[in-house]
């Protein structure tokens, strides 16, 4: 990626060019800084920053080359100044300055909302010792120096990043005023820092390669620095959701924090304990139920501090947790969360669908417990009785034809019970008639009210629109009222005799095992086809679920809800208009 950004002018169309900058910023740059490899990720960054966004750079020169003239000289001062300080303390130091890269200056300017000129550390400072215990006698000598600014002193050689880095970082207001950074660190760590795992590749017993060893005595862990994007790999889901899990794990500045044993744990800012349940193990996020913070039981969704102690709370159930996305900042635990609510979900789905075919088939005298499935569904392409299930539970395939299926010679008796077909909501004018209705005018179903058979309705005539069919307690009929005219209208007998209706039934259930399936047998036993579920909002003790379920008309949605409310679990259940 480094050889195409350096060869990007030779590709001729400019939105080829563009979007291979805007993919080296969001991806290669990152990853490139995740291992460690900082100097690479700076030449990638700036490359693709020059690329993508030219008048922004072109912009932050401009400033950069204003703020030379002023303040340039300062520079100089800085540099003499630590090395006069660490000549007279007797110790030898490398000391340089730079500016800080148009790209990384963009970075901040975009993070923080800030402007150019209320950006004060536009220069930095690197001071290269003999051994980490000169690092420390520098930050010393530079503080008694000049004035440091208070909580921006960072200290990643006793907390090292997750990518190997080791350095101190302090800020310091300089000569003219003027606020600098300075990094302090070994040439060792430079290395580290500047090439990351490169700068653990070596020849060692005839042979080059990554030196493992090597790399773990000054604390870095290659396949640590990239297990959470390997396990996002694997559980992630489909790309979108990789990209996006991703991009949270590579961009974040970090927290550190203790698991009760000392262990380090080093999370993205904002990161809660989910997020450090999941750093641990994937399977102690699996099963956090709770975590305690410097002793303390405290809500999932509190937001880590450095050196906060973290002791995780499992249960013993693998589940995901309700509202999950607002408990996990990481990509790695938001990937987990979902792929244990995929799971939890397929799972509700078999156990719906077993129930729907279970009463399916009782309906035609056969048990479930005595027929296999086997068969019926390699008929219908499905590789196991699971997946049939959960075929049904979801909607993709109806009950009645695994019958079929596993039943063949059920076909007519079937075919008589499916006389009715479903309704082609697009063609209103086969199944409403009205006896004021022009010829040729166009005839829709209102989308607010929904009508199905046996509904009440009425047509409201607006020109250019043509006539418009609600129900008569539509709630929208009383802002339409004067904007058109108003035609009675009826069912036709096809609507009322050969059809069926797909309707909306809203349930808030208690959250208890068995419930779904106790909900989806008083349908079927009710003789409604569920033709799809969702789970609109779930909490530890009820969640709410909408069903789309074909009726016959409206009488038959009034039986199979009052039927629902007949059951102990229910707490509320209506039609959902609209």
């Amino acid at each position: 990626r480094l050889h195409n950004m350096r060869t990007l002018k030779h590709v001729p169309t400019p939105e080829k060019r563009r979007r291979i900058a805007l993919e080296t910023l969001e991806i290669y740059g990152p990853l490139a800084r995740r291992i460690g490899m900082e100097r690479m990720a700076r030449e990638l960054e700036q490359l693709a920053f020059h690329e993508a966004f030219p008048e922004a750079e072109a912009a932050i020169n401009a400033r950069l080359e204003q703020l030379r003239a002023e303040k340039g000289a300062n520079v100089a001062i800085i540099v003499q100044t630590i090395l006069e300080v660490f000549e007279f303390a007797g110790m030898d130091a490398r000391v340089f300055g730079r500016e800080k890269l148009p790209y990384s200056i963009w970075r901040k300017l975009q993070r923080k909302n800030l402007e150019f000129a209320d950006l004060a550390d536009v220069y930095a400072f690197r001071v290269i010792v003999k051994n980490p215990d000169e690092c420390y006698r520098a930050l010393g000598l530079i503080h008694q120096t000049w004035r440091c600014v208070p909580d921006q002193v960072e200290d990643h050689i006793s907390n090292p990043k997750p990518n190997g880095y080791r350095s101190i970082h302090t800020a310091v207001i300089g000569p003219g005023n003027v606020r600098v950074e300075i990094q302090i660190r070994t040439e060792e760590m430079d290395q580290i820092a500047e090439f990351g795992v490169a700068a653990h590749w070596r020849y060692k017993n005839e042979s080059y390669g990554f030196d493992e060893e090597r790399a773990a005595s000054v604390g870095l862990d290659a396949r640590e620095v990239t297990r959470s994007l390997l396990e996002l790999a694997e559980y992630g889901g489909d790309a979108s959701d990789f990209l996006e899990n991703a991009k949270l794990e590579m961009y974040q500045d970090h927290v550190f924090a203790f698991t009760p044993k000392g262990a380090l744990i080093p999370l993205p800012q904002g990161a809660t304990s989910l997020d450090f349940a999941y750093a641990v193990h994937s399977s102690i996020g699996d099963r956090c139920v709770g975590a305690k913070i410097n002793g303390v039981e405290r809500p999932l969704r509190t937001n880590l501090r450095n050196g906060d102690v973290v002791e995780i709370i499992t249960g013993d159930k693998i589940a995901p947790l309700p509202g999950y996305e607002a408990l996990t900042k990481t990509g790695r635990a938001k990937s987990a969360q979902r792929r244990l609510q995929r799971q939890a979900q397929r799972e509700d789905f078999a156990r719906i669908g077993r129930e729907l075919v279970a009463h399916a088939l009782h309906r035609y005298g056969h048990e479930l417990a005595e027929t296999v499935l086997k068969t019926a569904a390699e008929r219908l392409g499905k590789h196991s009785e699971e997946e049939l299930f959960v075929a049904v539970g979801d909607g993709a395939l109806k009950a009645n034809a695994v019958v079929l299926a596993a039943f063949p010679g059920l076909e007519e008796r079937v075919r008589k019970d499916e006389s009715r077909r479903p309704m082609e909501r697009e063609k209103a004018k086969l199944y409403v008639k009205g006896s004021h209705l022009t010829p040729g005018i166009g005839l829709h179903f209102a989308e607010c009210c929904t009508p199905i058979p046996g509904d009440r309705i009425i047509g409201v005539h607006t020109p250019g629109h043509g006539v418009v069919v609600h129900t008569i307690d539509c709630e929208q009929l009383a802002g339409l009222e004067g904007e058109g005219e108003w035609v009675d209208l009826a069912w036709t007998p096809t609507a009322l005799n050969r059809t069926l209706a797909v309707s909306r039934i809203g349930v808030s259930v208690e959250n208890k095992r068995g419930v779904l399936a106790e909900l989806c047998g008083v349908i079927a036993e009710n003789e409604g086809d569920i033709i799809n579920l969702r789970m609109a909002k779930r909490t530890v003790d009820f969640f709410d679920m909408i069903f789309d379920v074909e009726v016959a008309d409206a009488l038959h949605l009034t039986n199979i809800i009052a039927a629902l409310r007949t059951s102990k679990a229910v707490r509320e259940v209506e039609r959902v208009k609209g």
